[in-house]
């Protein structure tokens, strides 16, 4: 579960550089954004498999 949750801050602060990058203008980094949100929504999703256990 440690790892998951380091896993998912990992992600977090990749989302939010690339987000803040595409919102000056640059274009790639959008793309990187939007993938990082899939996989950010993955690993929310094994969260709540994992803490309901």
């Amino acid at each position: 579960m440690k790892a998951l949750v380091e896993n998912i801050n990992a992600k977090i602060a990749a989302f939010q550089a690339d987000a803040e990058k595409n919102i000056a203008g640059n274009k790639a980094a959008g793309v990187r954004a939007r993938k990082a949100s899939l996989e950010l929504e993955k690993l929310l999703k094994e969260f709540r498999k994992v803490s309901v256990k």
